[in-house]
């Protein structure tokens, strides 16, 4: 099952909103909906958006072929999520094949989509490959935060991707979902996936993963990553810096998976990054319903950023780099 693809002129994708009740795939047939979409989560996780970004162009291409006003139409739909660079990437990818028709728009979106499936499987034998080189053979307990699943790809994924070639190597003893409030994707959306997969997994509150870190519930962390600085500085779901932090302590690995496309040679360090807050309903309300006092305001960055000083190393589809080491990503 993919997480999103291209079927009969329509983009289809998984409404993860709906996840774990129902598996519901929503037809999306104009740019407005897919932004809607992408706005309120429906379609997630870098390299999923990536895909949305090149297919959302597709979709614009079959109504508005001219190049420059293609152009101008992508804009909102490259604004929709500030914070994930891959989604301008995909918008980029698919815009750069403008001048040659709708047509050759579409083929780069295809394209798009078979490299993403491609770098998953790839991401996934290379992280398990590093972690028998960091820890061992042998069957490990891993703890995670947020989705970085099948869900946050269109197949697969990077960071869960790699717990899966684990689990099918024999060699995962458990995995650890820390909750990721306030929207518990890790609860929700990463549950369900190892539960697909036949994984043994536990949830953990957000708050006790540092402690069972300590403690030696968990051998390593392995998070995605929505951007990351030409310095290896790391945007991902806020929380992943207390992850890093409670693995420095602990002394354990923490290792960073992404596709290529979400390094930011254009962002220097993660000070430059734009964080997105969702504002305050996402914290103070639950369901619908008021679980804090009227009028209470919320802070609610969606995203933090890991300092490279604190990544063990950075897995890509290509190759493995040891930022806690001083290795560099340039080159």
């Amino acid at each position: 099952m993919r997480t999103i693809d291209w079927v009969d002129g329509a983009i289809e994708l998984i409404d993860q909103t709906a996840l774990p009740e129902r598996v519901e795939v929503l037809r999306i047939t104009t740019i407005d909906a897919l932004i809607d979409a992408i706005a309120r989560l429906a379609v997630r996780g870098a390299p999923a958006l990536g895909v949305a970004g090149a297919l959302g162009v597709a979709l614009l291409a079959q109504e508005e072929p001219d190049p420059a006003r293609l152009r101008l139409a992508a804009a909102g739909l490259r604004a929709a999520r500030p914070t994930a660079v891959n989604l301008g990437w995909g918008v980029d990818r698919a815009l750069a094949r403008a001048v040659d028709g709708p047509a050759a728009v579409l083929a780069e979106a295809l394209a798009v989509i078979d490299e993403d499936v491609a770098a998953c499987t790839a991401m996934g034998r290379r992280g398990a490959d590093l972690l028998t080189d960091l820890v061992g053979d042998r069957p490990l307990s891993v703890l995670t935060i947020c989705n970085t699943g099948g869900l946050c790809a269109v197949e697969r994924g990077t960071a869960l991707g790699v717990v899966q070639t684990l689990h099918e190597r024999g060699r995962l003893r458990r995995a650890l979902v820390a909750e990721t409030r306030p929207l518990l994707q890790g609860a929700r959306l990463t549950a369900w996936e190892l539960g697909r997969m036949g994984a043994r997994y536990d949830v953990v509150v957000d708050s006790a993963a540092s402690f069972l870190l300590s403690s030696g519930e968990a051998e390593l962390v392995l998070i995605g990553a929505d951007r990351i600085a030409a310095n290896g500085d790391t945007a991902n779901k806020v929380g992943s810096l207390s992850l890093a932090l409670g693995a420095a302590h602990a002394g354990v690995p923490f290792v960073v998976v992404a596709p290529e496309a979400t390094i930011d040679h254009t962002t220097p360090d993660g000070s430059a990054i734009e964080i997105e807050d969702r504002g305050a309903a996402e914290v103070v309300e639950f369901g619908g319903r008021l679980i804090a006092p009227a009028g209470a305001t919320a802070i609610n960055p969606a995203f933090d950023i890991t300092p490279r000083a604190l990544i063990t190393a950075l897995v890509t589809e290509r190759r493995v780099v040891e930022l806690a080491a001083g290795e560099a990503l340039a080159g």
